[in-house]
């Protein structure tokens, strides 16, 4: 990937199924990574992962490859 193709993410609160379509995998593939970390991650309050659990999530599974939008 060239340097002028690389995409950030843009840290704010997401849903289960948006940090999926980042990871490229699907939701339940997606909630079963998160059972292993969920300690850290702490429990969701309503649909979206907090900023602070979003930066958990990308800390502990590495930043996404590729970002679809």
């Amino acid at each position: 990937m060239k340097q002028s193709e690389k995409t950030s993410i843009e840290i704010k609160p997401y849903m289960l199924n948006e940090l999926a379509k980042f990871y490229q995998v699907s939701d339940p593939t997606f909630r079963s990574w998160l059972k292993g970390i969920a300690d850290k991650i702490g429990k969701r309050h309503g649909r979206y992962y907090s900023v602070k659990q979003v930066e958990i999530i990308i800390e502990e599974l590495g930043c996404p490859k590729t970002l679809l939008f």
